[in-house]
């Protein structure tokens, strides 16, 4: 059996994993497939923040609670660290009422073979791991960020390819749907957004990313269930959906940063 590719984003149904790479910047080993460059977690520029930018955000320090009932119960991977936010950037993907119908026919089929199977409660596609920062660089990192997307145009992708991922501890396991056209923009948005990761010395992106929105995910490694037979009737799901081609061709209008309980939005043109 090959092996299942990694994720190592943040999301609502599955937070805590993905800030486990953010766990107070003392890890000098990368997640599988990315780099570090550079071991200072500040860099020696200081970089201007504009008024519309400080608008969007206020002045608390101690980085959200943490709550385990808002993580099904599950308990963070690091302690978490008043003044250390766990930031994430990715773009957000619109749940239509066909997509919710088509979601709710493979998550059906795919609890007959893992009856633990949880739906994500919001859907995204991957730009970054989830790295630290401390509170006080959160904004000028946000206006570097923004400076890096201004240029990009819109662009539709289509995901409709499923596939069966792991966490990097194998601790989590996740249904998603790969990206099979549109990949050359996510990975010119993913070069601007390393560039920006290199500039704060941050973790960048894998270097071979598989991007995709992930559907439903459970606690443990169940590729062994999920994979084969399985994963074959869940694309055939997919395939035979009314109207799949034109429900899963969507349009990025949009890069999202979150960082601890706050978000940034940085439309694209």
């Amino acid at each position: 059996m090959s092996e299942a590719p990694l994720v190592g984003y943040s999301s609502s149904g599955s937070e805590d994993e993905a800030e486990a790479a953010a766990a107070a910047a003392g890890r000098s080993k990368p997640g599988s497939g990315g780099r570090r460059c550079g071991q200072n977690p500040l860099p020696t520029q200081r970089f201007p923040v504009p008024d519309s930018v400080l608008s969007m955000f206020s002045g608390e320090e101690e980085g959200p609670e943490d709550d385990s009932t808002k993580h099904g119960g599950r308990i963070r991977s690091f302690p978490h660290e008043r003044g250390n936010w766990a930031t994430h950037i990715y773009i957000p993907y619109e749940a239509k009422e066909e997509f919710l119908d088509l979601l709710d026919k493979l998550l059906h089929r795919a609890q007959t073979c893992v009856p633990r199977l949880v739906r994500m409660e919001e859907f995204h596609l991957s730009l970054s791991q989830s790295v630290v920062l401390r509170h006080h660089w959160i904004l000028p990192f946000v206006q570097v960020l923004k400076d890096h997307m201004a240029s990009f145009q819109r662009f539709f992708f289509t995901a409709n390819q499923v596939k069966i991922y792991t966490n990097q501890e194998k601790t989590r396991t996740f249904i998603g749907l790969e990206v099979s056209s549109g990949h050359a923009q996510f990975l010119d948005l993913v070069s601007e957004v390393d560039r920006v990761m290199e500039e704060f010395d941050l973790t960048t992106f894998y270097q071979d990313p598989s991007f995709h929105v992930s559907l439903a995910w459970c606690v443990g490694d169940a590729r062994l269930q999920l994979e084969g037979q399985c994963l074959q009737e869940l694309q055939e799901i997919v395939d035979e959906f009314e109207d799949s081609e034109m429900l899963l061709r969507v349009l990025a209008e949009q890069v999202r940063c979150k960082s601890g309980n706050k978000f940034f939005s940085m439309p694209l043109k």
